[in-house]
């Protein structure tokens, strides 16, 4: 087991990385704006986060395995994110991301902004092409904040001294677990539940805040 002094937590979409992944998904599809209603009103929390996800996964049917590279560089980084993963390795932290993404784009994104662990849905593919369906469990707001008292747990790190940041209605369980829950670009509903609402959107201005 690998200890660290503390654990930073982030969602993907709209947090680590300015985009949807879904939403570039669902471009090669040609239904993009279809799955952008559907993904707003799941981070606002008007419809259940795994319904909304199959349902969304749903429309991305036939679309090829090849689309992921052209969705990897669509992905623009967050502003900051390098400069807070830096500082968290600096201060002995570990940075995670838990995402209601995709782990076909996130094992590429993650290692090279500095992240140690991720985890993130799976899209079922059979001949090369998407079968619109969710490969295993899905993970949910209840999987996410799961994720974060593992990691924590398996690092040695009391609850106390982590931190999860996130923008929709799916993070909400994670923040309320984590010692200090942070809105970062985030919807109504999770500025006014978190302890803190950071802006303007750049990750580094966290940095002051980590332990």
């Amino acid at each position: 087991m690998t200890s660290a002094r503390f654990l930073v937590v982030l969602d993907a979409d709209s947090t680590l990385i300015r985009n949807e992944v879904i939403e570039l998904l669902a471009d090669e599809a040609g239904r993009r704006e279809e799955v952008r209603s559907a993904t707003e009103a799941a981070m606002r929390g008007e419809v259940d986060f795994a319904t909304s996800l199959r349902s969304r996964a749903a429309a991305l049917k036939g679309v090829p395995t090849a689309a992921f590279a052209r969705v990897q560089a669509r992905i623009e980084p967050t502003p900051g994110v390098r400069e807070l993963t830096a500082a968290v390795h600096e201060r002995g932290g570990v940075v995670g991301v838990v995402s209601g993404g995709f782990h076909e784009i996130l094992d590429h994104i993650a290692p090279a902004l500095g992240v140690d662990r991720w985890r993130a849905n799976r899209l079922a593919v059979a001949d090369g092409l998407l079968t619109g369906y969710v490969d295993g469990e899905i993970v949910d707001a209840a999987g996410k904040a799961h994720a974060l008292a593992e990691w924590a747990d398996d690092l040695g790190v009391p609850l106390h001294a982590t931190i999860a940041i996130g923008d929709g209605a799916n993070d909400l369980q994670m923040m309320a677990v984590a010692g200090l829950g942070l809105a970062f670009n985030a919807k109504p509903a999770v500025r006014e539940s978190a302890s803190l609402v950071v802006g303007p959107q750049d990750l580094s201005a966290v940095i002051p805040l980590l332990p």
